[in-house]
């Protein structure tokens, strides 16, 4: 991941996609509200494009949604493949990262702020994609230092899978 570049997150759900972006200088992420999916319909490709134009975004970062123990599930594949859609469509970068504990540390957050989270999983949704783009924009600055990445919510390091 580049920096200095606008990335658009998205936290990939089954009923929601969260939306966060960074500011220009992909310092900082900031909820960018959500996109409801319909189900059985096909994945909204066409409005994350719109979004993605509309908030200037210079590449994505997609939330790989892996089980406990790292490995592939159903939504992980649908992720891959429209992070490929997308990268293809739009010919911005896609960057997948391990989404997990995202949600939980969204949710953690507001309710140690003493908010609600009942009538609220979008913002929910929201709020856990721009967990996983600091996330991502933290790694990327490791990475143009050298140093190691550790994964959202926990103590280990991404080399360690």
């Amino acid at each position: 991941m580049r920096r200095l570049e606008r990335y658009l997150a998205l936290d990939w759900g089954e009923r929601r996609i969260g939306l966060a972006i960074s500011d220009p200088t992909g310092t900082i992420a900031s909820p960018a509200g959500h996109i409801l999916r319909r189900a059985g319909k096909r994945p909204p490709i066409a409005e994350v494009m719109r979004r993605a134009a509309a908030l200037e975004a210079r590449g994505f970062v997609a939330g790989l949604p892996l089980d406990e123990a790292g490995d592939e599930t159903d939504r992980s594949r649908e992720v891959r493949a429209v992070s490929a859609t997308l990268e293809q469509r739009t010919g911005l970068p896609v960057v997948l990262v391990d989404e997990r504990y995202t949600t939980a540390i969204a949710l953690r957050a507001v309710r140690e702020l003493g908010g609600k989270t009942k009538d609220r999983a979008g913002d929910v949704d929201s709020l856990a994609a721009t967990v996983l783009l600091q996330h991502a924009l933290r790694l990327a600055e490791h990475e143009h230092s050298g140093a190691e990445g550790v994964r959202p919510g926990t103590g280990e390091h991404d080399d360690e899978r």
